[in-house]
């Protein structure tokens, strides 16, 4: 187990040290073929799986999913304010977790009340705020100079 994590020298193209073993694995065809293999077992998810099941620890499982995704807002939130660019990456995950909580939500809803009630929290939050997360994960929310001097830190505004 240790050889996995045994650093290597630094070759002219990293600066850091990495084990040997990511250098050498590409991870392309390992995500080509494992999401290929998806396709036929999504097939057969779909004819065996039952269309009813009865699940223990529900409510469990419903809020260990709004916790994470409050987590994720909290912390996206946080390192954003301090300038820290790592604010992407928990604004992807948080993303996902919100467009997964709006689909769970409104595919498991009973129809009536509590359809339109799960239709309108993923339309109106849960859909809007993974919208958001994607675009400061990408990059691409606006920014103002304003925005800019308040999450630049040790940075003083200049007057002119």
């Amino acid at each position: 187990m240790t050889a996995l994590y045994a650093p290597t020298r630094p070759g002219p193209s990293t600066s850091r040290s990495r084990p040997a073993w990511i250098t050498r694995v590409r991870p392309e065809p390992v995500l080509l073929v494992s999401g290929a293999a998806l396709v036929p077992w999504l097939y057969v998810l779909a004819r065996t799986l039952p269309s009813t099941a009865r699940v223990g620890h529900w409510n469990v499982a419903w809020v260990g999913l709004d916790a994470l995704e409050a987590l994720g807002l909290l912390s996206t939130a946080a390192l954003r304010r301090r300038g820290d660019g790592r604010h992407r990456l928990t604004a992807a995950a948080t993303g996902a977790l919100l467009v997964v909580d709006a689909w769970f939500d409104t595919v498991t809803a009973a129809s009536g009340g509590e359809l339109a009630a799960a239709v309108a929290m993923a339309l109106c939050a849960e859909l809007p705020l993974a919208a958001v997360c994607t675009a400061l994960a990408l990059g691409r929310e606006r920014r103002t100079v304003r925005a800019d001097r308040r999450l630049t830190p040790g940075r003083r505004p200049t007057r002119r």
